[in-house]
């Protein structure tokens, strides 16, 4: 079956003409809710004959499924054995009265929602993750609520019905999550229901719940972004700048925490360091450093190494930079580095050129990769997923 959602993933997920709108006025701000009138358009992703098989054929862990049940809490010692495994027979017996299957990172095991999170990932330069959500007719999983980062939601199977209310905590960080008789839902603000090939967007901080709609089960996959916020490059960026100053460095005053303590002179000083790092925080090199960390954080996209492992290369192959693959060039001493899924790959300062050629987005053969040895630097990139061979 043919992956559509490859080409533009968010594109694909809320339609190309609302992609330019929705970074400008919606992303972080606003709920959005398509419905695209095409009951097929998500059904490569998933199905529930493979619900079915992953949650019946699988030794999954505790980790990996759970359940909910809005009407009642749902203990995981009624589906999860002593030795860590989930119970299949538990599993569909309270599924069968009302409870909600989540399947949890289901990207981690199912390879065409891991594409749809590569591509994802590019786009939003974030972490993404996708649960897997089966609900029975006329029941609800979880209570209204907020979750602490955005969701794309992908109806596939059945029907939901959403309601969205307040924000009673505007962009919470990931650590702030949703505390039941602490946050209050508010008003009810809208109603909608996503049926098969519709979907909606949540932003983080906004209350809601969804029950299943009609008479059949509902299946939906949520895509969570896991975003870096500005205070997190703060963060860096200080922490850089303190590598260059000795002051930021220094210990506080000795005694600070003692109840007598005269805050007067610390409070002079950190004014003092505050302006002074207002002077000489520098974005670049926090930036570079984010940049790096999430490169090293992804997965290698490179379906078919192991296969052609031992394949060689003709001087009339073709290859190509793989789309979206995430990499950065970087100078590393006396050598190039670049910092790809997993770590970083070292070539020599001679091998410069080489790699910017074969990294440049235009197709390539042997002959123009200039290097002592261009078989095994272009057998390298593609064992890391970097180019693909045409």
């Amino acid at each position: 079956m043919s992956e559509p959602w490859l080409d533009d993933p968010l594109g694909y997920v809320i339609g190309a003409e609302r992609v330019a709108d929705f970074f400008a006025r919606i992303y972080e701000r606003e709920a959005l809710v398509v419905h695209h009138n095409n009951p097929e358009r998500f059904a490569g992703l998933i199905s529930l004959d493979a619900v079915d098989r992953a949650v019946t054929s699988l030794d999954l862990k505790d980790s990996q499924l759970s359940l909910a049940d809005a009407t009642h809490d749902t203990d995981s010692s009624q589906y999860v054995d002593s030795a860590g495994f989930i119970d299949r027979g538990a599993v569909a017996d309270l599924h069968r009265m009302g409870a909600t299957i989540i399947l949890n990172q289901a990207h981690q095991f199912d390879p065409a929602l891991a594409r749809l999170c590569r591509g994802l990932e590019h786009t939003f330069s974030s972490h993404v993750q996708t649960n897997i959500y089966l609900t029975p007719p006329s029941a609800q999983g979880f209570r209204t609520h907020y979750d602490n980062h955005d969701v794309l939601v992908i109806q596939v199977e059945g029907e939901k019905a959403w309601r969205l209310y307040d924000k009673p905590v505007d962009t919470p960080y990931r650590g702030e999550g949703f505390e039941s008789g602490k946050h209050q839902p508010g008003e009810l603000r809208e109603e909608f229901v996503l049926k098969a090939g519709d979907c909606a967007y949540v932003p983080r901080g906004l209350m809601h719940d969804a029950s299943t709609a009609g008479d059949k089960p509902s299946l939906h996959v949520t895509v969570g972004l896991i975003t870096r916020t500005w205070a997190d490059l703060m963060l860096e960026a200080i922490s850089e700048a303190a590598l260059r100053s000795p002051g930021l460095r220094r210990s506080l005053p000795a005694g600070f925490a003692q109840r007598d303590f005269d805050r007067n002179a610390a409070r002079a000083h950190f004014a003092a360091l505050a302006e002074a790092l207002a002077r000489d925080v520098q974005l670049d090199p926090a930036l570079d450093l984010m940049i790096d960390t999430f490169i090293r954080s992804r997965g290698a996209d490179n379906r078919g190494t192991i296969i052609e492992a031992c394949r060689g290369i003709a001087a009339t192959d073709r290859f190509q930079v793989r789309t979206r693959a995430p990499f950065r060039i970087a100078d590393d001493g006396d050598e190039v580095a670049v910092v790809s899924p997993g770590g970083e790959l070292n070539f020599p300062e001679s091998a410069r050129g080489a790699v910017e050629r074969a990294l440049s987005g235009e197709a390539f053969t042997l002959a123009d990769i200039q290097t002592e040895k261009p078989e095994a630097l272009i057998a390298t990139l593609l064992a890391y997923g970097l180019v693909t061979r045409l």
